[in-house]
């Protein structure tokens, strides 16, 4: 006797394939995230999942979305623990490094970059943004801020892409990158506290 499949709610229905497809970019990489490839992780049929994402950027899109609403909202976490003495900056910078390393957002940036899939970064930088605005005091107007969130972001993307090869190559320790960053979030985060004391 055969078990019927329990019907899902368009919102679990998503949120499984986002998860199943989050689990495929990390196995096998971005060129895998397919419609087929996550209607079949998932037991549902391609039509399925058409319709919840109309195509593969789709999918990449909102995958992108979903990992960066999972991403920023750990280091938001990380942030706020690190300024109220229960964590520290290496905790954001790891955060930060491994979501686009281990966590495959770097992989994920470039392929939908190199398939013209260039709006599907949007909701990335919007969260991004929004991280930033949220954990600081002066929203759009802390430029410093903004400054060192860029610099974060680039040098975690940067350190996910050839950060191995280019460090092996100079001579210098695996985690340089990080630890470069970390040096700089400490500052950032020393002057903002200087700022909410003064």
């Amino acid at each position: 006797m055969s078990i019927a499949k329990r019907r899902l709610s368009p919102e679990e229905s998503r949120g499984m394939a986002l998860a199943a497809a989050r689990d495929l970019l990390i196995e096998t990489g971005p060129q895998s995230v397919t419609l087929k490839a996550v209607a079949g992780r998932i037991g549902r049929t391609h039509a399925n999942l058409l319709h919840h994402f109309g195509s593969a950027s789709g999918l990449q899109k909102a995958l992108a979305a979903y990992l960066s609403d999972e991403v920023c909202g750990m280091i938001a976490q990380a942030i706020l623990k690190s300024r109220s003495g229960e964590g520290c900056a290496r905790d954001i910078v790891d955060l930060t490094f491994d979501a686009f390393d281990k966590q495959g957002a770097a992989a994920l940036w470039s392929w939908m970059m190199l398939t013209g899939n260039e709006d599907a970064l949007d909701p990335i930088v919007e969260a991004i943004h929004k991280l930033v605005d949220d954990v600081g005091e002066g929203g759009h107007q802390d430029r410093e801020m903004h400054e060192d969130t860029l610099a974060l972001v680039l040098m975690a993307l940067g350190d996910a892409l050839i950060g191995e090869r280019l460090s092996g190559s100079l001579g210098l320790a695996r985690n340089s990158a990080r630890d470069m960053a970390e040096r700089q979030l400490e500052d950032g985060l020393d002057r903002w506290e200087n700022e909410q004391n003064a």
